[in-house]
């Protein structure tokens, strides 16, 4: 393998500057960059006076004696909800919208931060009624309703740890969080609305709690009306028990490294990798980023984050970054195409949303629906768009500026994991010459580097592995329980840096660009391609609406390159003609030894709810294993239905 490991080969010569007007009024300016440079540590404390309210300042902004174990503005105490809720109120802006939410049924309720205030104190008294105390560990798997934050803001009110479990999980992927963490309380709903419908979740609480001994009480929020199993010892209704407590609780200042959160990763196989985050770091860090790359105005902005709140993109940018900052934020419980598509484009123009932040995968989609969706709603009211979850082909970067943005708005690609806890990598809109598909440079505060397999760090226009180098203010401290894996699975591979598990190229101008995980990356005759490449290759053909790519044994080359892909309705069924052209297009746009070895066409791709390609079964596919696990997948029959359609004649040549 040669030193330049992970080159993506694609070139990008399309600039867009932010206007004068925009640059004009942004919150970040590039001398940001300066400060942080000039003084990384001084920097971050300004920040935390600035965008925070401590109980007691700290000692000292970081101690990092003992590494790779952090510890942030030591000595410092504050309250996470207090932060989030409360100091809005005092400040005169208890009117303020906190939340418009929209049901997807339709019904929607508007909760102002006075409101919040009131809903957060009552929910921490019903918690502390409950027996919770402070450290006690709090499971979350609930839909996306207020309920779910204000239950996570009254876990951080009285010093809690909170583990949100995503609502699509199993049983038994819930009941191995809620036995790793040793939760005493389960918070819940009956159920959620899914395309139409109810979607249970009690019963699979039920069957969770049934095998683990350390919960003592669920608790069940009244969603859908769906008829529950319900265990009078056990179970406790949120409106018999929240609804009667105070509205008054006053808040306690805790540690700034007190945890607040575990949040497991998804995919994990065996025992669960409970990532900790803890209080003041990762509150200023969320605070900061969503404030400087969404160029948040919290007096006149309306922000929509689209994630669902069991990942870390709902924890970050829906919870505690955008609540810490006052703004006014759309939560919406439903799929983007129900009852028709389009419902994403409603909800814009009904709230007049302002700042979007969405993943690439729900962008593709939405480009494969067309133009037409979209240009029949009213969305003059976005002036900066946001992209999260995996890199971002420039074709779907362009199409969401051109066709969703109105050509006039940012675009920012934020790079970050469930493990760094904030945004790291991002242009900052009033700022920085956008680059369609690139992350582009470091935030003010952050140090990030390329490296060969050697660690040393590439020069602009080759490829390597993306480390951090300095400690961040929001990053994991360590995986709940198992110090050793904590140090075995992020920092022994570049010693004395953090290694995020991708791999990153540089181009001629120093920009980064985010290649997906290494393990996503294919060694073919020895050449590393990575997956991302190929599929930005593809997608950029007129004919393919979405694709995804894995790397298949191979006896000759080692990996050969199987792709998946769902063409555009004019390019009928994927003939083999068809197939010859995508092939000698990715040759064209990358290089021959991209080409991939088989293209399938597909009629839909294996997704999670929450819209991640599940690329382990497209791997079983490619390699005629038996299929593994598919009960993540929102719609397990696409299995069938790629199975049935590879059936009928392959498509390689």
């Amino acid at each position: 393998m040669t030193n330049d490991a992970l080159s993506n080969l694609l070139h990008e010569d399309r600039r867009f500057l932010p206007s004068e007007q925009f640059a004009a009024q942004a919150n970040a300016t590039a001398e940001l960059y300066e400060e942080a440079a000039a003084d990384r540590l001084a920097f971050w404390e300004r920040q935390a006076r600035v965008l925070l309210t401590w109980d007691t300042e700290w000692d000292q902004a970081l101690d990092w004696s003992n590494p790779p174990f952090a510890k942030w503005f030591v000595g410092g105490k504050l309250n996470v909800a207090y932060n989030c809720v409360d100091r809005h109120v005092e400040a005169g802006n208890g009117d303020r919208v906190a939340i418009h939410w929209e049901g997807e049924p339709g019904d929607s309720r508007t909760i102002t931060y006075a409101d919040l205030k009131r809903e957060v104190s009552r929910a921490a008294n019903a918690l502390t009624e409950l027996g919770i105390e402070h450290g006690d560990r709090v499971a979350i798997y609930m839909p996306m309703i207020p309920e779910t934050a204000v239950a996570m803001l009254a876990c951080a009110r009285i010093g809690a740890i909170h583990s949100v479990v995503f609502g699509g999980f199993s049983a038994e992927a819930l009941r191995s969080r809620i036995e790793d963490a040793e939760a005493k309380l389960v918070i819940t709903a009956d159920g959620g609305y899914r395309r139409g419908k109810p979607s249970a979740l009690k019963p699979a609480v039920d069957e969770a709690v049934s095998k683990s001994p350390s919960v003592n009480k669920v608790l069940v929020v009244r969603r859908t009306e769906q008829e529950v199993d319900w265990d009078g010892d056990r179970d406790v209704w949120w409106h018999d028990i929240v609804d009667r407590q105070s509205e008054e609780h006053t808040p306690q200042a805790h540690d700034a490294e007190d945890t607040l959160f575990i949040l497991y990763t998804s995919g994990t196989t065996g025992k669960p990798k409970g990532i900790k985050h803890t209080s003041g770091g990762y509150l200023l860090q969320t605070a900061y980023t969503h404030r400087n790359v969404f160029d948040l105005k919290p007096e006149t902005d309306v922000y929509w984050c689209t994630a669902d709140v069991g990942w870390v993109t709902g924890h970050s940018y829906i919870v505690y970054g955008p609540l810490a900052n006052g703004a006014t934020q759309v939560m919406y419980e439903g799929t983007p195409d129900f009852p028709a598509p389009g419902r994403w484009w409603d909800v814009v123009q009904k709230y007049k949303v302002t700042i979007l932040y969405t993943a690439p995968t729900a962008i593709r989609t939405f480009m494969k629906q067309g133009d037409e969706i979209p240009g029949q709603r009213d969305l003059t009211s976005l002036r900066v768009l946001g992209s999260v979850g995996e890199p971002i082909n420039p074709e779907a970067w362009i199409w969401y500026r051109r066709v969703i943005g109105g050509d006039r708005t940012p675009v920012v690609d934020t790079w970050w994991q469930t493990e760094t806890g904030a945004i790291m990598i991002s242009p900052l809109p009033g700022v920085t010459a956008a680059k369609p598909g690139s992350a582009q440079v470091s935030l003010p505060g952050i140090v990030a580097e390329v490296v060969d397999d050697a660690g040393n760090a590439v020069p602009d226009g080759h490829g390597g592995y993306l480390v951090l180098t300095e400690p961040w203010p929001s990053m994991l401290r360590t995986i709940w329980g198992d110090d050793q894996r904590f140090i075995d699975t992020y920092w022994s591979r570049f010693e004395g840096r953090y290694f995020a598990g991708d791999g990153a190229k540089k181009d001629e101008d120093g920009d980064i660009w985010l290649l997906g995980r290494v393990d996503d990356v294919m060694n073919v005759s020895g050449h590393r391609i990575s997956t991302t490449e190929v599929e930005s290759a593809l997608v950029s053909h007129p004919k393919v609406a979405e694709s995804a790519v894995v790397g298949a044994s191979d006896p000759t080359t080692g990996q050969g390159i199987v792709a998946f892909v769902i063409l555009r309705a004019a390019a009928g069924d994927g003939g083999a003609d068809v197939v010859k052209e995508l092939r000698d297009h990715v040759a064209k746009e990358i290089g021959p030894i991209a080409k991939p070895r088989q293209i399938m066409v597909v009629p839909e791709l294996p997704k999670t709810r929450s819209g991640k390609i599940m690329r382990r079964l497209l791997r079983d596919v490619a390699e005629n294993r038996e299929l593994g696990d598919v009960q993540t997948l929102a719609d397990p029959t696409v299995m069938n239905l790629i199975s049935e359609g590879l059936s009928k004649g392959s498509s390689e040549d």
